[in-house]
């Protein structure tokens, strides 16, 4: 079997081992066996766990925001400056060498169970982080900072007219 460096997207060098028959040996799946080697060591940073856990939380319906209230008002103020809102608000992790630890900060739409919610957002942020980093997700805790009540309509029957002439 030999074993060659490619290089892939974002300059990550993405390791190929090829039989002798030039075909492709599957990549190891063991979680946290590809994160070290013999050959070296792959380190995954914390901002990296904690966007993928920002962008699997997003993805479920019901999810309105993140952050307490005290993030979601600098995430405002960074918004008006032109600085882009980060996908790692309310969401903090802790990363070891094989393992990772999440904390999820949520704003959740009214009417949402908000049980039913969590357990969802939790499966599917350690779906995602032991899928694309490789390490164990050891806990998910989530806490519900808020709810987002829906907007009050114009009442019916004013139309847009005003009310006195």
């Amino acid at each position: 079997m030999t074993e060659t460096n490619t290089p892939a997207a974002a300059g990550v060098a993405v390791q190929d081992k090829r039989d002798r028959t030039g075909v492709s040996a599957p990549a190891p799946t063991q979680r946290g066996s590809s994160l070290m080697t013999e050959r070296g060591r792959t380190t995954i940073a914390g901002e990296v766990v904690a966007k993928i856990a920002g962008m699997a939380a997003r993805e479920l319906e019901g999810v309105h925001d993140f952050g307490t209230g005290a993030a979601r008002a600098i995430g405002a103020i960074k918004g008006r400056l032109g600085a882009e809102d980060g996908v790692t608000r309310g969401i903090s992790v802790d990363v070891g060498e094989r393992q990772a630890a999440v904390d999820v900060n949520l704003i959740v739409e009214y009417g949402v169970a908000i049980p039913d919610l969590a357990d969802a957002v939790r499966r599917n942020v350690i779906a995602a982080v032991e899928r694309m980093c490789g390490l164990e997700v050891t806990e998910v805790n989530i806490a519900v900072d808020d709810v987002h009540l829906p907007r009050q309509e114009t009442p019916s029957g004013t139309d847009g007219e005003p009310r006195v002439q």
